[in-house]
């Protein structure tokens, strides 16, 4: 008699549980963006400039040093880098301003960022600053006039090998017009 009770129980068990995953897979719902928002996500890492300059040992410290610390060369160089200051702006009002520290122990690694900024679709001139060495200004500026359509993804990106900041509409190539690059 304790196995068809067995069985019971299970079945009604596992029908509980189903009807739990059901309801969690409709309800409540979830909406990823509003109707007329699009979304910016701002990802990348980037290693600022180095903080000090280079110099030559004199040779009163290469003779102060061991045989096999000689042989990595005269030139000493500051490890530490420098903040990355990141300044995003949409129409003349800024969205983000951030100032990045830069990873490992004497901070010599890369900075990284990873933002999401909901904005309102629709025509938009974005401007993305960064600064990644010492000093005031802003070494690398790009500003570009983009149509932002509801519900898609623009990524902006960086790489200094391309000359600054990328700017990507994720699912779609269409919606991006760049009228300008500063």
């Amino acid at each position: 008699m304790a196995k068809p009770l067995q069985y019971i129980s299970q079945g009604l068990f596992y029908a509980l549980f189903m009807g739990v995953i059901g309801y969690f897979s409709t309800l409540p719902e979830y909406t990823h963006l509003q109707p007329d928002e699009t979304l910016i996500k701002l990802s990348f890492r980037h290693a600022g400039q180095h903080v000090g300059e280079c110099r030559e040992r004199t040779p009163e410290e290469i003779a102060k040093m061991p045989e096999y610390q000689r042989k990595g060369g005269t030139k000493v160089c500051p490890r530490g880098r420098a903040d990355l200051v990141i300044e995003l702006e949409m129409d003349g009002k800024q969205l983000l301003h951030e100032v990045l520290r830069p990873t490992g122990l004497s901070h010599s690694s890369n900075a990284n960022i990873y933002r999401r900024i909901p904005v309102k679709a629709g025509i938009h001139t974005l401007k993305a600053r960064m600064k990644d060495r010492p000093g005031d200004d802003f070494n690398y500026v790009s500003e570009e006039t983009i149509t932002l359509a509801p519900g898609r993804i623009l990524v902006i990106d960086f790489k200094a090998a391309t000359g600054g900041f990328i700017f990507r509409n994720k699912n779609t190539t269409t919606n991006i017009q760049p009228e300008s690059n500063k």
